[in-house]
């Protein structure tokens, strides 16, 4: 279970719906329904599994790091197929700063001698361009030459550094190696740096996605001895976005930041491979670390320090490079100046297969989708935008300089972001977004077709729910991205809260625009290395591209729904029974620490039952509305008061330390990175025990909660549905 999350809001209550046909369409008046209805059936024929795997061959013939000449001729290709598909479309270039290395030396110099590190060496892929991408490397890391004992330090959370401590072991001066998992790698670098290591190491160890699970890559999905998960080490916990440029447009112009006062990581910093990780674990002495820190390599884990002794010597370029973002316009017919964006990221640290491309073949068949329809006469409501993003995995720049940009229009009139990053890297559905999307996912889950099994798949999403897990997580912060650093397990049939990691995070948690993620997840010990490419994909992730081309079904009748809708299908009652439960957990904190009446949470809660019962007024006038053919006297009132309950839910003020943070409810761990906290700025007063703040941070949420209320009855008593239901 993520840190800080609960278990999300099950389907199985649901009841399965036939594929092809889920009931009446919420929030559409029945000519309106009936006609939606044959355009997402015409636009769901449309994707097909031959088209995504041409669309992936494409993507992944070179590597495209982002800034790079790959980089632009991907963002070419997405271009012309934007433009081939009949839409309005252009390239938005930003300048920003990015990172690349000159050079990368990770030698073991005691007690025994072993240059590194060693080059991943995959199979070439027949017709394919030899691997030209970037050593790999963290991006961000400074340059640095070191030689220092080594000091092994599991995961390299902080309670790893206390347990360190505890047993006399003092880090400072020395090189850590850490591994993979449990949190982002920018936090590792943070709390390396706050320990005072001279430098860092950090290693992907089977046990977490490699041969503990079986074969290895080219005989299986996992992650083979040479194989390293490049990355970037910017934090995610402060901002997110061209890291000179904080809350501004990475213009060519802009005003930027010297790097001596940016929030850049200090402590040079380079991934390895568990083949180079191995000797040097092998030859750590010290006290025996215990066993919930031992791996999968055939040794015994030690914490030293030494006899190990590492030479680490990095050279890095930092630049302000140009990056592109691809975007396509469809203009809504009725209310243009309402934005429904969709979106995802472009760039990958090689070929980039599942991460990013999966993503991007079913992004391109939904902009082909869109321009057939449009042929025969469908129109939005509201203006759709597809944006193809840039240097996501420097953090996530693209999204936030174009979400910054842009920041005005997406705070008055953004509908929704619905984000797509690792479309496809197995067959197993998982979903995170606010409440008031989820019931929208299910329902569209409901109208598409599981390839294996060829039922519902919602019907399969809600069987997993009570499936016995196949394997364990490698942390408490498995990323919403996709399967990352850690074993498969099948994800509960549930839609789980957002935390960062991907482009939603601009969208959701600084700009309060209701924003959803998806995809279909399996084993994947490829992730960030040469070996995430088309082989990989073809033999592994999405054979024949099936889920592709249901995860273009997917993206494009959920893009529709919220474009077309009379009014929209934002479910405000299910965000107040989680909002509850949100404060429900936090009480149980409370009494655990018996601290009830330190932080009373009985105002909080009546906002809640009050905003719920709101939203369930909402509710029944919708319903109401759709079975008379429409009475409301002006239902575009409704639709704005839905459109900025999102926007009600932000602190004026952001959270305290991290402003640029500013939703009440959800953000990313300052020690975690991907992980959803819930109420962040209550619980993080909590943990820092300072309980003026936390009952501050408190009265921040129910100020929120009832703004949320009043804009939701205004917009309900200035509809006609509300005379019925007063």
């Amino acid at each position: 279970m993520r840190l800080g999350a609960v278990t999300g809001v099950l389907i199985a209550g649901l009841g399965v719906l036939g594929a092809g046909r889920a009931g009446p369409l919420r929030g559409f008046l029945p000519a309106e329904a009936r006609r939606e209805a044959e355009f997402e059936a015409q636009f769901r024929r449309l994707p097909t599994p031959d088209r995504a795997g041409e669309d992936l061959r494409v993507l992944t013939q070179e590597p495209h790091v982002a800034g790079t000449p790959g980089d632009y001729r991907t963002a070419q290709f997405v271009l012309n197929q934007f433009r081939a598909s009949g839409l309005d479309a252009e390239i938005v270039d930003y300048r920003v700063l990015l990172a690349y290395p000159r050079r990368v030396k990770v030698d073991l110099v005691e007690p025994i001698r072993r240059r590194g590190p060693t080059p991943e060496n995959s199979t070439r892929r027949r017709g394919g361009k030899g691997f030209d991408g970037l050593l790999p490397y963290n991006a961000y890391s400074p340059s640095g030459d070191v030689s220092a004992e080594v000091v092994y330090a599991n995961y390299g959370m902080p309670q790893d550094y206390d347990r360190l401590k505890s047993a006399g072991i003092d880090v400072a001066g020395k090189i850590v190696l850490v591994r993979y998992g449990r949190c982002f790698r920018g936090v590792k670098a943070r709390v390396a740096e706050d320990r005072g290591a001279a430098g860092l190491l950090i290693y992907s160890d089977p046990a977490d996605d490699g041969y503990r699970f079986g074969e290895v890559f080219p005989r299986g999905p996992w992650r083979p001895p040479t194989a390293v998960e490049r990355g970037s080490i910017l934090s995610l916990s402060d901002y997110s976005g061209d890291p000179v440029t904080p809350g501004a447009v990475a213009t060519k112009r802009a005003r930027r930041l010297p790097m001596g006062k940016a929030r850049l990581p200090r402590v040079p910093t380079a991934p390895l491979s568990y083949g180079d990780a191995e000797p040097i674990l092998e030859h750590l002495e010290g006290p025996a670390a215990p066993p919930d820190w031992q791996g999968a390599l055939p040794l015994n884990y030690r914490f030293g320090p030494g006899p190990s002794k590492v030479h680490l010597k990095l050279s890095m370029d930092f630049r302000v490079r140009p990056i592109w973002d691809v975007e396509a316009r469809i203009p809504g017919a009725e209310h243009p100046e309402e934005w429904v964006v969709v979106g995802n990221h472009r760039d990958a640290w090689g070929y980039g297969a599942a991460d990013p491309a999966s993503g991007t073949a079913p992004l391109l068949a939904v902009a082909r989708g869109f321009g057939q329809l449009l042929q025969q006469g469908w129109r939005p409501k509201r203006t759709i935008i597809l944006a193809s993003w840039d240097a996501e995995e420097f953090g996530l720049i693209g999204s936030t300089e174009w979400a910054e940009e842009h920041a005005a229009q997406l705070a008055q009139h953004g509908v929704a972001y619905v984000n797509v990053d690792i479309g496809v890297c197995g067959p197993h559905f998982n979903a995170a977004a606010v409440p008031s999307l989820s019931r929208l996912l299910r329902e569209v889950a409901a109208e598409v077709t599981d390839p294996n099994s060829g039922r519902p798949l919602v019907a399969v999403w809600a069987e997993e729910t009570g499936a016995p897990k196949k394997g364990t997580v490698a942390g408490a912060d498995a990323s919403p991205r996709a399967a990352v650093n850690r074993r498969f397990e099948p994800p509960d049939a549930s839609v789980h809260e957002l935390g960062s990691g991907s482009d939603y995070t601009p969208f959701l948690e600084h700009l309060g625009v209701a924003s959803a993620n998806f995809g279909f997840e399996g084993p994947y010990g490829v992730y960030h290395s040469e070996f995430d490419n088309f082989d990989w994909m073809a033999n592994f992730g999405d054979p024949a591209f099936r889920y592709s081309a249901v995860a273009a079904q997917i993206l494009g009748t959920l893009t529709m729904r919220l474009a077309v809708a009379d009014l929209l299908p934002l479910d405000y009652e299910e965000y107040g029974k989680a909002i509850q439960g949100y404060l429900g957990e936090l009480q149980a904190v409370l009494r655990k620490l018996h601290a009830e009446d330190k932080l009373p949470t009985e105002d909080a809660l009546r906002a809640a039952a009050l905003f719920t019962e709101t939203a369930a007024r909402v509710n029944r006038a919708v319903e109401r509305g759709e079975e008379r053919g429409g009475d409301w006297r002006d239902k575009q009132r409704l639709n704005l008061a839905l459109i900025q309950l999102e926007r009600d839910f932000l602190a004026p003020n952001g959270l305290p330390g991290r402003s640029w943070f500013r939703h009440v409810f959800y953000a990313p761990g300052v020690y975690t990175g991907y992980a959803a906290v819930l109420v962040p700025g209550v619980r993080e007063a909590l943990e820092r025990g300072d309980w003026p703040l936390a009952g501050r941070q408190l009265d921040e949420v129910v100020r929120a909660i009832h703004r949320a209320s009043d804009d939701l009855r205004r917009g309900l008593e200035e509809s006609e549905g509300a005379t019925s239901v007063r």
